[in-house]
């Protein structure tokens, strides 16, 4: 903390990297292209090592040491990209990406040579020290089943817009988690991967996804406790999709395209189609292979907004 305050990062920058692994920087001799060679080597060996029982997860920022040296720390330091429980108990870790890890990810597929330096420059410019942000409110966290159910979602697709309606009274906790991630953006770029037609149109699967999500985001992703009910599956039924185990259901969920009994109690019907079925059966319409849509079905966005008084 003090090396940063003091301005003794600006300058350097993030000298090696193992794509979707690790980012190492903090050299003092990064600040020189001329010593290229020797980046690694320099601001090492003035600190005894503080292990800890912190988690080597993705966001770790430790110490990097010299080989087998556990007390070497100084001013360089890693960032993991990716968990790399390897390595619990071998480096100090003394901070946390909270934002920004995106960021992270992007550097590290940065081109590198054999020595796996970073071939171009990526520079720290500069180090803010500031205070700690309190915590972002959770969305659709606090409010009531009648509060949540006056809330729709508007799915704006490559073939027109979907809106549904929700069935708090039914499956509150299902709800709360997509009305959740759809105000955060998660399913902003994804796709419909999964067509059946008669069936379903399944989408909402973050790997499908354009971009990473962005880890304010991630945070917020979790497996879902079933709310198995009487809604019956039919066409139009918004239900989340889930594996084998009925406590999987996470972000991924399907559109009822037909009747499907076979689903009634089995899977968590959690709203309905109320405008927008012509477009459902455009997207069940297009060409297939197997059950994955032969051209690109996007989700453009899922935007929340204040539900039409029903008539």
């Amino acid at each position: 903390m003090k090396l940063a305050a003091e301005g003794g990062l600006a300058g350097t920058t993030f000298h090696r990297a193992i794509a979707n692994g690790i980012i190492q920087g903090g050299d003092p001799l990064s600040r020189d292209p001329a010593a290229r060679a020797r980046y690694g080597s320099g601001g090492l060996g003035v600190l005894r090592a503080e292990f800890n029982d912190e988690p080597m997860t993705a966001g770790a920022v430790a110490a990097a040491l010299q080989p087998a040296n556990a007390d070497s720390g100084g001013s360089q330091f890693f960032v993991l990209v990716t968990d790399q429980p390897a390595l619990q108990g071998q480096y100090t870790i003394f901070g946390r990406v909270v934002d920004g890890l995106e960021v992270v990810q992007a550097i590290s597929v940065a081109p590198v040579d054999a020595e796996g330096k970073v071939v171009e420059r990526i520079e720290i410019r500069s180090v803010t020290i500031r205070d700690a942000p309190p915590p972002e409110p959770v969305p659709f966290s606090m409010e009531t089943p009648e509060e949540l159910s006056k809330y729709q979602a508007v799915l704006e697709t490559s073939k027109g817009p979907i809106a549904i309606r929700f069935l708090p009274d039914k499956a509150p906790d299902h709800v709360r988690n997509f009305l959740r991630l759809a105000s955060l953006g998660a399913y902003d770029g994804t796709r419909f991967h999964r067509v059946v037609p008669g069936f379903v149109v399944q989408g909402g699967m973050l790997n499908t996804r354009a971009q990473p999500l962005p880890q304010r985001i991630q945070k917020h992703v979790r497996t879902l406790d079933p709310e198995f009910n009487d809604v019956a599956h039919v066409k139009g039924t918004v239900s989340m999709a889930r594996l084998a185990d009925p406590a999987s259901a996470s972000t991924s969920f399907f559109l009822c395209t037909g009747p499907a009994a076979s689903l009634d109690g089995q899977y968590t019907a959690f709203g309905t189609v109320v405008e927008g079925l012509a477009v459902l059966d455009a997207l069940e319409s297009v060409p297939l292979k197997g059950e994955e849509p032969a051209e690109p079905l996007e989700l453009l966005s899922a935007r929340v907004e204040r539900a039409q008084a029903v008539p």
